[in-house]
């Protein structure tokens, strides 16, 4: 007989891993090193793209006010935060179907060790939040000419 570790983190993962099967969210299980757990009521989506002179992170927060958007890096974290809030209920207006996420949201991930994050700049346009990560110049490819002798 094999004894297994109990691991009430792991039970928890799957325990939400039903919930969101169940009410049609994805799922989709982060990776320990590159975000934190954290409480949320929902998660943008991000892509994560690399070039030879900086690294790019777009999120999509439609209906989300550029006000309610905190973008912050420290300690080798990057972390994206708001909160994307519900309409008001008015007086007449019945709601039928509510399939969009409101609540707040929190996104982490680790810096690479060659981003200059004293040169972070986050741009936000039209529910899009672009976040680019300079490399640093010690990081970037030198050419080395080599003479033949």
């Amino acid at each position: 007989m094999n004894l297994i570790k109990w691991d009430p983190f792991r039970e928890l993962e799957d325990v939400s891993s039903r919930l969101n099967r169940m009410f049609g969210r994805p799922v989709g299980r982060p990776e320990a090193d590159s975000e934190m757990l954290a409480v949320a009521d929902w998660m943008p989506s991000v892509d994560i793209s690399e070039t030879d002179a900086a690294y790019t992170v777009k999120g999509e927060i439609p209906g989300v006010k550029k006000e309610d958007v905190k973008v912050t890096i420290q300690d080798g974290m990057l972390t994206i935060q708001g909160e994307r809030k519900m309409e008001k209920e008015e007086k007449g207006k019945k709601f039928h179907r509510v399939e969009c996420s409101y609540g707040n949201f929190v996104r982490s991930f680790r810096v690479p060790d060659d981003a200059d994050e004293s040169a972070v700049k986050a741009e936000f346009k039209d529910g899009m939040l672009n976040v680019t990560l300079p490399k640093s110049a010690k990081a970037k490819p030198k050419s080395i000419n080599v003479s033949v002798s």
